[in-house]
């Protein structure tokens, strides 16, 4: 079983994946921690795409069933093995930026709020995520957003299931185990 779950910043996407990933007792691989290279604070330094890629694919060859979660959709072709299931997540813009927020404050603290540094990268990071459910034509916003994900299950040679709403983890898992 190899499943990939993707949605915008702040959309479960993690959390959904750890979860799953103890329920069906298989690893879970995040995005991030390829993406990214390690920082503190996290999430400064992007890693060079031909080694993320290099890495992500030695990490998924040493185990047959896995859970990738993150977009990848610019990660180019032949990085992935043949997905079994594809999960979208999306959920209301309002309640996903709250989200996003409440975890940039958890993760940095008054920093946010303090730090002139920390301060700019807060706010420049907000305003990238809150493009994501904006048309792109209309507001030329070229990043990760609806559309561009919409676009990418589109060209799939198989379905995705996709789960749009504010649901709780239990019943996305529901959702997923009816599908598997």
């Amino acid at each position: 079983m190899k499943i990939h779950l993707f949605g915008a910043s702040a959309s479960g996407v993690t959390t959904l994946g750890i979860a799953l990933a103890k329920k069906l007792n298989i690893p879970y691989f995040d995005s991030d921690q390829y993406f990214w290279l390690p920082t503190d604070p996290p999430f400064i330094s992007k890693r060079d795409p031909d080694e993320r890629n290099q890495l992500i694919k030695t990490a998924l060859s040493k185990t047959n069933h896995w859970i990738f979660g993150g977009s990848s959709v610019s990660w180019g072709n032949n990085v992935f093995p043949e997905f079994d299931l594809i999960v979208f997540l999306w959920i209301p813009p309002e309640v996903r930026m709250r989200r996003l927020k409440e975890r940039e404050f958890e993760r940095y603290g008054s920093a946010i709020y303090d730090d002139p540094d920390r301060i700019k990268k807060y706010n420049e990071f907000i305003e990238w995520a809150a493009q994501y459910d904006i048309d792109p034509k209309a507001s030329g916003f070229k990043g990760r957003s609806l559309q561009v994900h919409e676009d990418w299950i589109k060209g799939l040679n198989k379905e995705a299931l996709e789960i749009r709403g504010d649901f709780s983890v239990e019943e996305r898992i529901q959702k997923i185990m009816k599908f598997l």
